[in-house]
C-alpha cells in the first residue's frame, strides 16, 4: 500500500525536483561572511504594505497560530516541543510590518539584534530557505518605513541573501520559490553594486521563468488555494512598491496584478473573506480588502465586484453562482499543479454557500500543518461539503503534503438566466474503488433555493452527502429529511433531502490557523445511486 502511495506520487514529480531534493539535502552552501554591499538610495517614498495582525505581546512573546510562547534562551529559536509552522512564523519577523507596529520599534531592534547573535548562520529553522526569503523582506521593509537596521543587522542581512542564493527551492517550486525571486530582487534593490546586481538579476529570472506558469489564464495562482492566492498577490504588489521606491522599472508582467484582484473578488465571499478551498484559513494572507488599498496607494483602479449569475474561472476550476442574495462557489478544479500539489485537499465537487452576507454551506477550513491525524482528516473528503463513497478519499492525500492518485473534474451543461443558474459535473476519484464509481453533482441556484443533485455510479456500500454548515447557524429537526436552520441576522430556511436519511453529526470548523469551533454537519445517506437536497430560504 505504501509503496503504491510512493509510486503514484512520485511520478508526478519534474527532474528538477527530484535532483533539487537531492542538492538540497547534501550542498550547505559555506557563510560568506564579507562586509555587505554598500545600500541604495532611494527616489521616493515607500508606500505602506499591507499590515499583518500583531503578533508580540511583550519583547520575547510572541503569538502565532493560536498559540502564545515566550523566546527567553537561545535553544527556544529551534525549540523542538514548538510546531514547525509556529517556529517559521517566529523567524518569519512579521510583527515588524504589522498593525501598531511602530509602538513596538524598540522591540523589534532589540528582537533584530538577538536573532543575529542567537542564529549562527545557516543553523536552525531560521536559515531555511522560506522563513530566510520572508525574514528578507520583511527587514528591508521594516528599513524602508523607517526602521533602522544597524551595521551588525546590516551584514547579517546580507549573509542571509548569500546563503539563499545557494538553497533556492527548486525541490519544491510553486509559491516557495516565487518568495525566494521575491528576496532576492528586494535585496537586489535594497543594495548596489555588482554583487547586488545578481541578486536581482537571479531573482528577476525566477520571476520571469515562474509567474508566466504559476499565474493563470483567469488570473488564479495555479497552486488553486485563496490563501496562497492572495499571498501571491501581495508578493506582486510589494514588487511593484520597492520598484517604485528605488526608480528601476522591472521586467515584471504587474499586468496580471488586475487579473489576479479579479480573481480574488469571485473567490470571496460577501463576508469579505476566502473560500476554504485546498489550505486556506483567515488571517493566512491579508484580506481582499486590505490588499485593494494597498493597490490603491500604488495607483490601481479599483477591482470590480462580482456580477449576477455564472463566473467561470476556467483556468482555475471554480464556478460562482449569484442570485439575489446568494452566492454558492464551486470547486469543479483539479487538486493542483500535477507535480505540486501539497496544498490541495480531497475536496472536488465541494461548495461554499452564502445568504443574505451569512455563510451556511462551509468546507472545514484549515488549522495546522504537519503529518499527524488532523492533518489527514482536514485534507479528506469527509471534512468538505461533497459525497464519501465507502470512506475514500476522492483523492489520496497523505504525508501532510502529498497526494498519490487524483480526481479528475469534467464539467458539463450550464444554464444561466434570470431564473437559474445550473452547473453539472463530475469526477472520477472513486473509479479506483471497486465499483469503478463515478460522483456526478448539478448545482441549481435560484430565487430562495438551491438544490444539490447527485449520483453515485457503480456497487458501493454506503456513499453519503455531506454538508458542513457554518458554526453560527442553529437547526432543528422538523420532520424525518427535514432540517430547519436559523441564521444570527435573520436569515432562516431548511434542508429537504429526497433519495436518502438524513441525520446530524458534531463537527468542527477552522477559520484560522490554531482555531477549531464546533459547527454541526448535515450526513444525507443515499438509498441508491440519486440523491437530491434542497435548500430554501427567506
Amino acid at each position: 500500500m505504501k509503496l503504491a502511495l510512493y509510486f503514484h506520487t512520485l511520478r508526478y514529480l519534474r527532474p528538477i525536483q527530484i535532483f533539487g531534493r537531492i542538492a538540497i539535502k547534501f550542498r550547505r552552501p559555506p557563510p560568506d561572511l564579507s562586509p555587505p554591499p554598500a545600500r541604495r538610495a532611494p527616489v521616493t517614498s515607500w508606500q505602506a504594505p499591507c499590515r499583518r495582525p500583531a503578533s508580540m505581546s511583550a519583547a520575547d512573546t510572541f503569538r502565532f497560530l493560536g498559540e502564545t510562547r515566550s523566546i527567553r534562551t537561545l535553544g527556544e529559536w529551534n525549540d523542538p516541543a514548538a510546531e514547525k509552522l509556529w517556529l517559521y512564523n517566529l523567524h518569519y519577523f512579521d510583527d515588524l510590518n504589522a498593525e501598531g507596529g511602530w509602538e513596538r520599534a524598540e522591540w523589534h531592534r532589540q528582537l533584530i539584534e538577538r536573532w543575529v547573535v542567537e542564529n549562527p548562520t545557516g543553523r536552525g529553522n531560521g536559515w531555511e530557505p522560506y522563513p530566510s526569503s520572508v525574514r528578507i523582506v520583511n527587514w528591508i521593509k521594516w528599513t524602508l518605513d523607517g526602521g533602522d537596521l544597524s551595521a551588525q543587522a546590516l551584514a547579517s542581512l546580507a549573509v542571509q541573501v548569500r546563503f539563499l542564493c545557494g538553497q533556492l527551492e527548486f525541490h519544491l517550486l510553486g509559491n516557495h520559490l516565487l518568495a525566494n525571486a521575491k528576496a532576492l530582487v528586494f535585496a537586489g534593490l535594497f543594495f548596489e553594486g555588482d554583487e547586488a546586481r545578481q541578486w536581482l538579476e537571479r531573482g528577476l529570472e525566477i520571476l520571469a521563468d515562474e509567474l508566466p506558469e504559476q499565474i493563470l489564464g483567469d488570473g488564479g495562482h495555479f497552486e488553486l488555494s485563496p490563501q496562497y492566492h492572495s499571498l501571491i498577490l501581495e508578493d506582486l504588489l510589494d514588487l511593484t512598491n520597492v520598484a517604485r521606491t528605488f526608480g528601476n522599472t522591472l521586467p515584471i508582467n504587474f499586468g496580471l496584478i488586475g487579473a489576479m484582484r479579479q480573481w480574488l473578488a469571485v473567490m470571496c465571499h460577501p463576508d469579505g473573506e476566502i473560500a476554504f478551498f485546498n489550505d486556506g484559513a483567515f488571517d493566512g494572507a491579508p484580506r481582499r480588502d486590505t490588499l485593494e488599498r494597498y493597490a490603491a496607494r500604488l495607483g490601481y483602479a479599483p477591482s470590480q465586484e462580482p456580477p449576477p449569475g455564472i463566473t467561470y474561472l476556467e483556468a482555475s476550476g471554480y464556478i460562482r453562482l449569484q442570485h439575489d442574495a446568494a452566492v454558492a462557489l464551486l470547486d469543479v478544479a483539479p487538486i493542483g499543479p500535477s507535480y505540486l500539489p501539497g496544498h490541495g485537499h480531497a475536496d472536488a465537487l465541494s461548495f461554499e454557500l452564502s445568504v443574505a452576507g451569512q455563510r451556511i454551506v462551509v468546507n472545514s477550513g484549515t488549522s495546522l500543518y504537519g503529518t499527524g491525524p488532523e492533518r489527514q482528516r482536514q485534507r479528506g473528503t469527509a471534512a468538505h461539503s461533497t459525497v464519501v463513497v465507502d470512506g475514500a478519499d476522492s483523492s489520496e492525500v497523505w504525508g501532510g503534503f502529498r497526494v498519490a492518485r487524483r480526481a479528475r473534474v469534467t464539467v458539463g451543461a450550464t444554464r444561466d438566466d434570470a431564473q437559474m443558474q445550473e452547473v453539472e459535473a463530475s469526477h472520477d476519484g472513486f473509479r479506483r474503488l471497486p465499483g469503478h464509481n463515478m460522483h456526478r453533482r448539478r448545482w441549481r441556484l435560484g430565487r430562495g433555493m438551491l438544490e444539490v443533485d447527485d449520483e453515485v455510479t457503480g456497487a458501493f456500500g454506503w456513499a453519503e452527502a455531506r454538508f458542513h454548515l457554518h458554526p453560527a447557524i442553529r437547526i432543528s429537526e422538523t420532520a424525518p429529511g427535514q432540517v430547519r436552520f436559523e441564521g444570527p441576522d435573520g436569515v432562516e430556511g431548511h434542508f429537504g433531502v429526497v433519495g436518502g436519511a438524513l441525520r446530524v453529526e458534531p463537527g468542527t470548523w477552522h477559520p484560522r490557523f490554531g482555531t477549531s469551533i464546533p459547527n454541526v454537519c448535515l450526513v444525507a445517506r443515499l438509498s441508491g445511486p440519486k440523491l437530491q437536497i434542497r435548500i430554501q430560504w427567506r
